[in-house]
């Protein structure tokens, strides 16, 4: 009687590490488009909401207007975090610069300082997930390959008390023992992707952080303030310019 083969009668023969391995790749698909779905859709939304963010930041009146500005929004939180750790910096030099820590220390420094420590703080806060995408990249292939070995030595025993072995009754078992490593590229090659894509997207999030802390950095120690893609202009001497 012909038998039939495919991934029920290979579930069927296998053994228990068989499908252990074959239930770990499950899990590690799952988990790895679960990353992805939630990752993408971070990045779609920082990319609407970022520039306009800045935008609605550089345009308000004052500072803490500014701030308030963009910290109702989850989307922005990193923009807003990074402007109070730079507002607290320079105000706590203001008040502690003739005495303790903060004497000698110029407010540049300090500022710096400050905001240096939210933005590593925000890079870590962004790279989550990345690590375990490329955990799961690196080594679903081999876990793959373990299983399509086990199982290719499993059907092999199971033939060694045959009298007369033909082809059929070896191509099978080792034909369903290659699913594993099919498998394990399955669950690989969406992985690697997804980092190579969300690592190039926080990079852009990252440099975006970075210029709105220069540009920040320079409203706080020097006055000077501006909006995206605009020279920095003295808030100071246009008010008194016009009288205000």
């Amino acid at each position: 009687m012909e038998k039939t083969w495919g991934l029920a009668h290979f579930w069927a023969q296998g053994d228990l590490l068989t499908q252990s391995v074959a239930v770990l790749l499950g899990l590690l698909s799952v988990a790895s488009w679960y990353v992805i779905a939630v990752k993408a859709l971070a990045v779609w939304r920082a990319r609407r909401c970022h520039r306009r963010a800045l935008t609605a930041f550089w345009g308000a009146p004052s500072l803490p207007a500014a701030i308030d500005a963009i910290r109702r929004d989850d989307r922005t939180r990193i923009f807003a975090n990074l402007a109070i750790a730079g507002a607290n910096a320079a105000e706590l030099h203001r008040e502690h610069a003739d005495r303790g820590i903060g004497a000698g220390v110029s407010v540049s420094d300090f500022v710096t300082r400050s905001l240096r420590s939210q933005i590593v703080e925000a890079q870590a806060g962004i790279e989550s997930g990345l690590t375990f995408l490329a955990s799961v990249g690196s080594t679903a292939p081999f876990i793959g390959l373990f299983g399509t070995v086990w199982g290719i030595y499993h059907a092999l025993v199971g033939l060694s008390g045959a009298t007369q072995v033909v082809l059929d009754k070896v191509a099978g078992p080792v034909g369903e023992a290659l699913i594993m490593t099919a498998g394990g590229l399955f669950v690989a090659i969406p992985a690697v992707l997804a980092y190579n894509a969300f690592t190039r997207g926080n990079r852009l999030t990252l440099a975006r952080l970075d210029g709105f802390a220069h540009d920040l950095h320079a409203y706080l120690t020097t006055g000077l303030r501006g909006r995206p893609g605009d020279k920095l202009v003295d808030l100071g001497a246009v008010r008194a310019s016009r009288g205000v």
